[in-house]
Formats: C-alpha cells, structure tokens, sequence
C-alpha cells in the first residue's frame, strides 16, 4: 500500500493547503456584512429591472422601438450595449449586465485583497503563517471567499429571473458569477506584486476599468458585440453569452480558461515570494518634508484614490453630456419613461429633466466616494497605524480632520469636474449645470457626517455606512421607476434638494441638509474625543 507523505506531490500540495478550511470559515465569517450587502445590492438591481421595464416599456412594440434606437445610437451602445432580444428577459440582461457585472468585479476584487495583501500589510498574515497553515492556504481561502459570494448572487438572478426564461437566467447568472471570479483572480495576482494593499487594489480596479473601456469602444464600433475590442474584455464576455437570446455557453469556457490561467499565475508568484514581500518594489518617499502634518499624510493615503474618482466622474460627466441631446429621441413618445424622468429631475421640459436625473445619480455615487474616504479614518485606527501619529503632538481631531477634509473637499471636486464634464459633452447652459452639480453636495455631505457619526460614536458598526449609502442609491435609483411613495423617496436626503435646471431655487432645505451635515460630523468629532483607540 502506497502511503502520502509530504515527499510526493499529493502530499506537498495537501501541506500547502492545510488550515484552507478553517480560514475560509474565519473570512465569511469577518464578511458577514460586506459580502451579503453586496450580493443584495447586485441582485436587487437586476431583479427590480423586469418590473421597471414592464412599467416604461409594456409591449414588445415599444421595446423593439427602443431597441431600434440604440442601435442607431452609437453612445448608447458604449455606455450600456447592444441589445439581442426584445423579451423582457433580454432586455434586462442588456439594461443591467455591464454594471451588474461591473458591481460582482468590485465586490470580488475587494473580497479577495483583503484577505491577502491587507492581512501581510497589517501582520496578521505572519501570525497566521506561524501556525499549522499552508503556504497557499490563505490566497485559496481568499479565493473561495470570492467564490461562494459569486455563487450565491449567480444563484439569487438565476432563480429571480427564471420567470422570464430558466435558459437565459441560468446563463446571465453564471455569466455575472464568471465576471466575478475573473476579477477575483486579477486581484489574487495584483496582490502579489505589490507590498501596499492600495495599490494592489488600485492595479484590480484599473483592470477593471480598462474591461470597461475595451468593451465600450468595441460597442460603439459594432451593434451586435462583434469587435475585437469587445472580445478582449470579460465584460464583452459576458454580454456575448447573449443571456435570453440564443444562448452561447460555449462563452463560458472563455471565464473558465482565463479564470484557471490567472489563478495559475497567482499560485506561482505567490510560492516564489516570502511573506509581506512583493515583485514591484515599494518606492522610498521623499527625503525631506512631505508628511509634515496629519492632513499631508491623509492626502498622501488618499490622493490616489481622489484622483481615479476625479477623472471617473468627468469622463462620466462627458458621456452623460453628450447623450442629451439624443436622449428625447430615445425616449419618443413613451410617456411613462418622461414621467420617470420628471420624477427624478423634475418638470421642466425633458432635456432638463434628464440632464438634473443624470446629474442626481452622479450624486448618488458621489455620497459611495464620501462613505469610502471617511471610512480611510476608521481603517488606519483598527490598522493600529493611527497610534504612532497620535502618540506625537497631534490631537484626535487633528488627526481626524486630515482625512474629513480629504474627504468633504474631495466630494466637492469630483461633483465640480462632473459638472465640467457636462459642460464639455453638452456645451449648453454651463452655469446652470455647475450650479446644479454643487447643489448634490448638500445630500452628499449628509451621508458623509452619518459616516462620521458611526466612526465617532459606534466604530464597531461603521461599516453600516456603506448600508446607508447603499439604501439611498437604491432609493434614488430605482424608487421612480418602481413609482415609491413620497414617503420613500424623502428617506433620501437627494429628495429634498430642489431640481435645479428650470426649477426654482430653495435655499431653506439646502440650508437644513447642510447644517444637519456639519451636526453629524460635530457629534462624531465629540465621540471620538471621548472613546479609547481600538485595534483589531
């Protein structure tokens, strides 16, 4: 009888995963909330679309008219796709496939940093690898962790959606699995190249961005998926599988040969490194000065992050801009999409209802950047790499304002460029927009200080800020179409801000959402002046 030892190549690779199990059970476990927030919010985004486009397009006369329009529209195509069946189920694979899947990235990516890189960065790693744990334990736990949010979001569309065919909502949910754990292998090999777990995310997330921009120029080239540059994207992938049209599910084989691929490539640069090492080596900072104070080291942690958000949101801005003009013709004469408009940017003719839709929605994302960037404050406290800045001359609220400032004025700057970025896509009415796009701060802020409160005040629960934020988008974003009550929409603070654009101007409730900003932000400074430091 022939016996495994650690000598042969089964048992090498048993002893390179022990501990696999119980390390995945630990990282479910701290993700809790993260991975199902996620999950919900990716499904409830694509389950609420059947009913909206039931409401705004309800024959299949209406449908083939929109997709005729979008076909003839080569910025439409770029911004959402090409739609291959007018059913309702194929028309919400078109409607929410990119993002959807965009979103599954996100969360994938995430999961899987931080449980690599963000555990060698804050020693948590080198504990672990002390005890009786593989080499390869932690990066396939991480992965795993991906895995099972993956399965559970492809089988919440699957089931949501097999109403409108059980082919075509198999397909897109595996689909929407497949872009996830794409990128959960982009991020396993980001991981081991560089030693700072933001740059690593910074490198997962520029991936998914160049997916974005590849499968965008591809659509605007092509009205039925077929260019090269669509085909070198997972998110072109995903659209040419052409859920609820035709199945193609020899797509699939694409995901899973990419996926094998780069988990290979994890796999071999992370046995060929030492703990808390990587392959691009970590630049010296500058010789003298630089961080001479708590807000210069906020930046420096931040300005990274500021400057994707800045140029995401101009070239959003440029994209929106340009699609107004077209945007009446897109429409036609389906009242209940002009109705859905006005509800979000107000009664003022069509253009301007959109261009204030278009530029609340960019609000919306905007309090998700607020939320990021306060919650950088709380990361560095249970990091434990606040204790050192605030063991020097520097106060708590010192120290905390750096990373506020970084975080109030950021959302300023991005909602500015937006608004340049309409100016430069629609060339109309520049004051008015600009006017409009610094109006959303008022709600933004809102977000932000309830951010700050959790921080201050309940830092075990700040994370509850992303269901905040989240809550509000959803709000924002699906409420009109779903036609909500009034009641509803005012949870938000967006629904109190007047929609400027034709509109006339209120000051009272913009005056009242900024002073209920700056109470949430004096409460948590004062709580946070008056609770211990805490460590993970």
């Amino acid at each position: 009888m022939t016996t495994l030892t650690a000598t042969t190549p089964i048992g090498r690779s048993s002893r390179q995963l022990a501990g696999t199990g119980v390390l995945l059970r630990f990282a479910l476990r701290r993700d809790r909330v993260m991975i199902p927030v996620w999950v919900a919010v990716d499904a409830l985004m694509v389950l609420s679309m059947p009913n909206t486009l039931k409401a705004l397009y309800a024959t299949t006369a209406e449908r083939a008219s929109l997709a005729h329009q979008v076909a003839a529209n080569a910025s439409y195509r770029a911004l959402i796709g090409p739609v291959f069946d007018t059913s309702v189920g194929g028309m919400t694979a078109w409607r929410s496939g990119v993002y959807a899947g965009s979103l599954a990235a996100v969360m994938s990516l995430l999961v899987v940093i931080r449980h690599t890189r963000d555990e060698e960065e804050s020693g948590v790693q080198e504990l672990v690898a002390s005890g009786m744990v593989g080499r390869r334990a932690s990066l396939t736990a991480a992965l795993l962790a991906a895995a099972v949010a993956d399965a559970v979001l492809a089988l919440l569309i699957t089931a949501g959606l097999a109403a409108q065919g059980a082919a075509g909502a198999l397909a897109f949910g595996l689909g929407l699995g497949a872009v996830g754990l794409f990128f959960a292998t982009t991020a396993a090999i980001a991981a081991q190249l560089t030693e700072s777990a933001r740059l690593a995310r910074g490198i997962a997330s520029a991936a998914l961005g160049a997916a974005f921009v590849l499968r965008a120029a591809g659509d605007s080239a092509s009205d039925d998926g077929s260019s090269p540059a669509t085909w070198l994207s997972p998110l072109g992938w995903l659209e040419n599988l052409r859920a609820f049209a035709n199945e193609r599910w020899w797509v699939l084989l694409l995901f899973a040969a990419a996926v094998a691929g780069q988990a290979a490539v994890a796999y071999g640069l992370a046995g060929r490194r030492d703990v808390g090492m990587s392959f691009f080596p970590t630049r010296p900072g500058p010789a003298h000065g630089g961080l001479a104070s708590a807000g210069a080291l906020a930046w420096r942690l931040q300005h990274g992050s500021v400057l994707g958000w800045s140029i995401g949101f101009f070239l959003a801005g440029v994209i929106y801009g340009g699609l107004t003009e077209g945007a009446a013709d897109l429409v036609g004469d389906n009242e209940n999409a002009r109705e859905v408009f006005q509800r979000m940017g107000g009664q003022s003719g069509f253009t301007h209802a959109f261009l204030a839709a278009m530029i609340g929605m960019l609000g919306l994302i905007a309090s998700l950047y607020v939320v990021s960037s306060v919650l950088r404050l709380h990361a560095e406290e249970t990091s434990g790499r606040a204790e050192p800045v605030l063991a020097c001359a520097v106060s708590r609220v010192r120290w905390a304002a750096g990373h506020l400032t970084i975080a109030f004025t950021g959302s300023a700057l991005i909602m500015l460029l937006a608004g340049l970025g309409f100016a430069v896509g629609y060339g109309k009415e520049v004051p008015a927009i600009l006017a409009a796009c610094v109006l959303q701060l008022a709600a933004v802020w809102v977000i932000g200080g309830v951010a700050v409160l959790l921080v201050g005040v309940l830092p075990r629960a700040a994370a509850a800020s992303w269901g905040v934020a989240v809550a509000v988008l959803l709000i924002g974003w699906v409420g009109p179409a779903l036609k909500a009550p009034q009641l509803v929409l005012d949870l938000s603070p967006f629904g109190h801000l007047p929609k400027l654009l034709g509109a006339p101007m209120h000051w009272t409730p913009v005056l009242l959402l900024l002073a209920l900003a700056a109470a949430l932000v004096t409460a948590g400074l004062t709580g946070l002046r008056h609770r211990d430091v805490i460590t993970n």
